[in-house]
């Protein structure tokens, strides 16, 4: 199959059920991890303009309101608050917001791995778009059982990445890119190894230059 990059004018972002009633469920990550990686891929779907299409169980379930860090980044982005079946897709309103993005590249992300993400995600490949799983902005109940999901939707067509590789193909690199500088300050903000690496090499620039 061609490789065909993923762009601002050809993806969507699809964040499935990160919610703090969820939370106790996660053991893949710490709920440190994944809200970091939630919001770094929230973040780069609104700097790159990306469609955006959340969803959430109702409000008055126990599965409990979407991480507040996250409401914060959404703004006014709208929530889809469906029933709670597994396959997203089952609910018309968040199929419809799915054909009327108008993408065909789907980057996903979602608790659980295993479960509502993977359903979901086997319904997209089907309907003949191609997915894009996002690792470090997913979680299940273990390591293991996170893991066998993305094997599981691997063997089925989907693509794992993780958020800075979904911003890195966008930006494509840095040099003449106007959202460049925004984008490194969303890494530095999320990945603080790359902060100490910058913070590094600028003063090995400086010394250099003395």
């Amino acid at each position: 199959m061609p490789y065909t990059p993923l762009t601002a004018d050809n993806s969507a972002v699809v964040l499935i059920d990160h919610e703090v009633g969820f939370s106790n469920l996660i053991g893949s990550h710490t709920i440190e991890e994944n809200l970091n990686g939630t919001l770094a891929l929230a973040k780069t779907a609104k700097l790159f303009k990306l469609p955006l299409i959340v969803t959430a169980a109702p409000e008055d379930f126990p599965a409990g309101p979407l991480y507040p860090e996250l409401a914060q980044v959404l703004g006014d982005t709208p929530v889809i608050h469906r029933p709670p079946v597994f396959d997203a897709f089952v609910d018309d309103q968040f199929a419809t917001a799915i054909e009327a993005a108008g993408r065909k590249k789907l980057i996903m992300a979602g608790i659980q791995t295993d479960i509502c993400l993977a359903l979901t995600a086997l319904t997209a490949l089907d309907r003949g778009y191609e997915v894009y799983i996002v690792v470090d902005a997913s979680a299940a109940t273990t390591k293991e059982t996170h893991d066998t999901a993305v094997m599981r939707l691997v063997q089925a067509g989907a693509i794992p990445v993780n958020w800075l590789a979904v911003g890195s193909e966008i930006l494509r690199g840095w040099v003449d890119q106007p959202l460049a500088p925004a984008f490194g300050e969303l890494i530095h903000e999320h990945l603080p190894s790359w902060r100490h690496h910058h913070v590094a090499n600028t003063a090995v620039a400086k010394y250099a230059t003395q």
